[in-house]
């Protein structure tokens, strides 16, 4: 947990912290779920021998698969779509995990789709551990990020921003939050649908698919926010000394919209990857 003090002239009675996630192995929050919804299939017995783990990912979480399916010497493959980042693609194939990529114009859900048209396909050949319906994926935020949030914290926090890929974060942690401080408001970052935030989803769309583990009942409050929005703050926190990624900016401009609101307060928030993930993507180009 680090503090963030870029907001602290503007706004003296808030107390803004966020949980470092680039710190993890992977280098990013993914390593949380991924770990635990392998280690629980293994133990159940899920993944059968000689299976390949499959899933589809905006490519932390499939970094997450490659780096621990080595570890666990479990075949890999990931289906991501086309405009992934170099470096993200570039770590997953490191790691000696098959990498899918699906039209780039047809956005994240069609390789969501992919994976399960391989998956249906071939249901011998794989172990589809599926992180948008997977309940160790929330479960993870509910028994290790949410704890860690109120220990560091000592329970003082007031409200809790994030966002929605999976939508494993905010319910596992908005549900623990709520469990421990029914007061607590969780505020969801809702990001531009095109060009977008790498990892986030809007979810405003007809035909956008809703992960199965989200559960909007936690959250209160919505900010939206653009990928120049993330942009400038991720430009903001690095000269704070802070190198985090493209919705770790997202989620620092809906802690600044939060601060403006509430004006006194204790704001959480998360720092998902690293900076280093997005060189090719243009962000440090346009975010001064």
């Amino acid at each position: 947990m680090v503090e963030i003090r870029c907001f602290r002239a503007e706004f003296p009675e808030i107390q803004v912290y966020a949980k470092a996630e680039y710190t993890n192995p992977g280098g990013s929050l993914k390593d949380r779920p991924v770990r635990r919804m392998l280690l629980e299939a293994l133990i159940e017995e899920k993944i059968g021998k000689g299976q390949i783990v499959l899933d589809s990912s905006s490519g932390n979480a499939g970094i997450a698969y490659a780096m621990l399916g080595a570890m666990m010497r479990l075949p890999v493959t990931i289906v991501v779509p086309g405009n992934a980042s170099r470096e993200r693609k570039m770590r997953i194939r490191a790691h000696g995990a098959n990498l899918i990529q699906t039209d780039p114009l047809e956005g994240y859900d069609e390789a969501l789709r992919e994976g399960h048209r391989i998956a249906e396909r071939e249901p011998d050949k794989y172990f589809h551990c599926d992180q948008y319906a997977n309940d160790n994926n929330w479960l993870s935020h509910f028994e290790t990020t949410a704890m860690e949030i109120l220990t560091q914290t000592d329970g003082k926090l007031t409200h809790f921003v994030a966002g929605i890929g999976t939508g494993g974060t905010i319910t596992g942690v908005g549900r623990r939050l709520k469990k421990e401080l029914p007061a607590v408001e969780i505020v969801q970052i809702v990001p531009e649908d095109f060009p977008g935030v790498e990892g986030l989803k809007p979810l405003e769309s007809p035909g956008d698919i809703i992960p199965k583990i989200l559960d909007t009942k936690v959250i209160d409050h919505k900010v939206r926010v653009s990928s120049m929005d993330a942009a400038r703050m991720c430009a903001i926190l690095a000269r704070d000394g802070i190198f985090a990624g493209q919705s770790s900016g997202a989620y620092l401009h809906g802690v600044y919209e939060t601060a403006k609101r509430i004006r006194k307060g204790v704001i959480v928030t998360l720092l998902n990857d690293i900076g280093e993930r997005y060189m090719s993507t243009g962000l440090w180009e346009t975010g001064g």
